[in-house]
């Protein structure tokens, strides 16, 4: 499953995401493994290099404590949060093993980035947000719980965008709140994939169609997502 979400990088030149949260570094990092943690579908490394110690991400590898590797094609992302390890790093490059033959690089940058530090969702206090109005109306609360009857239907949902990460994969990402649902059983907070632009903060109708178990690659799957939105505001 793992090529399925990995993407093979070719850089020939200086690369930078825009944010600066991306940005190439040199075509090879060389270092002793001081730590590795594996989890799926990464290998984190924490490496002592000739400029200091650094973690690196790479696709899933039976790498040792000690072994000297080499990091190529590396990519380095700042304040990159793994919810898989529940930690921020500050830094991390992503790039692939040296030597492993395998041509595949960690992947999905793009992914990486869409779910990193480049926008943290928004300390807003409380929200209360009133209910979208039409047959097809749901709040976040519902289209979470009823996700299994909702299943490739269109729905409505007015609410709060906490967090929106633009341009990512070729889409805008919002996570939307209105005051319905539970911190506690993750039923507060809902993904929405759109083309349409929008803002932090603004609240927005969003119609869409409610897909389960949806896997982005890299690690990140939903258990609910609103996709193909378009957002009206009211």
């Amino acid at each position: 499953m793992k090529n399925l979400f990995v993407i093979c990088l070719i850089i020939s030149a200086p690369l930078a995401w825009t944010g600066n949260s991306v940005a190439a570094t040199p075509a090879a990092v060389q270092g002793t493994v001081l730590e590795v943690k594996d989890v799926e579908p990464y290998t984190y490394l924490r490496l002592q290099t000739k400029d200091g110690e650094t973690w690196a991400a790479v696709s899933q590898a039976p790498v040792k404590k000690g072994a000297q590797v080499t990091i190529e094609n590396a990519m380095v992302m700042s304040n990159f949060e793994s919810t898989s390890l529940k930690r921020t790093f500050p830094k991390i490059l992503f790039g692939s093993l040296g030597g492993s033959g395998s041509g595949a690089h960690v992947a999905n940058v793009d992914m990486a980035a869409a779910h990193s530090g480049i926008n943290k969702t928004q300390d807003i206090g409380n929200i209360q947000v009133t209910k979208a109005t039409g047959a097809n109306a749901k709040t976040v609360a519902e289209v979470i719980t009823q996700a299994g009857k909702l299943k490739d239907q269109s729905i409505l949902v007015r609410g709060k965008i906490v967090k929106y990460n633009p341009g990512i994969m070729g889409k805008n990402w919002i996570h939307l709140r209105d005051g319905s649902g539970s911190a506690a059983n993750d039923t507060h907070d809902i993904l929405v994939t759109s083309m349409e632009k929008a803002q932090l903060g603004e609240v927005v109708t969003v119609k869409g169609v409610v897909h389960t178990n949806k896997d982005f690659g890299a690690g990140y799957s939903y258990k609910v997502v609103i996709e193909e939105a378009s957002l009206k505001r009211n």
